[in-house]
């Protein structure tokens, strides 16, 4: 006799079992994946805006993962990094917040590239696809918003052009084809 296939749970099962809770036990639920972990709380803080900075945890992932210790030799991870992004984008998802994350992630891609001589053609085929999309949601900010971002990107760009691989190349394209700078 074969064996019943056993399948995962999906999110309607879950929707199900939620469903028979009443409002304390909801709120229990919450509290109990709040306390289950950074990221959790890190994901309700953006969601409900509470807090001083909600980005903070996100920089410090993408900080961590882009601008390694290399005394504690360290590796860079770009999917680390650009998880935290899509984490925030579950979160929040706000534009400005977005942007900043975006930007800042160039930021420190580029000055780890510039500070320690980087030599990986895939972190920056990552640098240079991140900074399209810095760009892309940069351009929908407010005008005064959106001209400190772009500053920052072009800032990014001038220096990638230290690297090779065409990175500096490739950011002046993407910027021309704005309309930017």
């Amino acid at each position: 006799m074969a064996k019943p296939k056993e399948t995962s749970p999906t999110w309607s099962d879950v929707k199900g079992k939620l469903a028979e809770f009443d409002r304390a036990g909801l709120f229990g639920i919450i509290q109990d994946l709040y306390a289950a972990n950074k990221g959790n709380q890190s994901f309700l803080h953006a969601r409900f805006g509470l807090g001083g900075d909600v980005l903070a945890p996100y920089k410090a992932i993408i900080d961590r993962w882009l601008w390694p210790d290399p005394i504690k030799n360290q590796d860079t991870s770009v999917a680390t990094a650009k998880k935290a992004i899509a984490e925030y984008r579950k979160a929040a998802g706000q534009p400005e917040g977005l942007a900043e994350l975006m930007v800042f992630y160039c930021e420190r891609a580029a000055g780890f590239s510039n500070e320690y001589g980087m030599d990986d053609e895939g972190y920056f085929n990552a640098l240079v696809r991140m900074f399209e999309q810095a760009l892309k949601v940069s351009v929908t900010l407010a005008v005064g918003r959106r001209e400190v971002m772009l500053d920052r990107l072009d800032a990014v760009r001038d220096i990638s052009h230290n690297f090779g691989y065409g990175v500096g190349d490739d950011m002046d394209n993407l910027l021309a084809r704005s309309g930017h700078k």
